[in-house]
């Protein structure tokens, strides 16, 4: 019952996590009473990891399928949305810390600013490559080894016997 959704679904889906663990990032640690900010720690990194790996477990396969390209290509699309979604959220909202909150005012006012707060467009754009590169690899290897560790990656056929056993 787990796995019965289309491909594009379970990328909205692995989005919607990414998007989630971005969102959750931006909270300010006074928030957090002080007894709850490593849970608040561990949920961000789980959210953070968890969309390849999300999506893969998520997508309907045939019995005998493994690896085919529309898993190879999962990584990346799901690299490319979530990049999106960050960007979105680091023009409109501006981009978390590494405990948490705001490191400052949302980028689209940084291009105009001036002095410390200036950020050039060209310096985002650089920033938000390397991010799809990074993304892009990750995605990928935590997709590919998703279904391999799902779908047997040591699958074989003992010719042993009358009855033939598969592994």
């Amino acid at each position: 019952m787990f796995r019965k959704t289309t491909m594009r679904r379970a990328i909205v889906e692995g989005t919607l996590i990414f998007v989630a663990a971005q969102l959750l990032g931006l909270v300010p640690v006074a928030f957090w009473p002080f007894w709850l900010f490593p849970v608040v720690l561990i949920v961000r990194t789980l959210l953070f990891v968890a969309p390849p790996v999300w999506a893969a477990m998520r997508v309907k396969s045939t019995k005998r399928e493994k690896m085919s390209r529309r898993f190879w290509r999962l990584g990346p699309i799901l690299a490319l949305t979530c990049t999106g979604a960050n960007v979105l959220i680091a023009l409109l909202l501006g981009e978390a810390t590494l405990w948490g909150g705001a490191s400052g005012p949302p980028d689209i006012a940084r291009f105009g600013a001036s002095g410390s707060a200036h950020l050039a467009i060209a310096d985002f754009l650089v920033s938000t490559l390397e991010r799809l590169v990074i993304f892009a690899i990750y995605y990928t290897i935590a997709v590919v080894c998703t279904r391999l560790v799902n779908g047997g990656f040591m699958r074989f056929t003992m010719p042993a016997g009358n009855g033939r056993v598969t592994l």
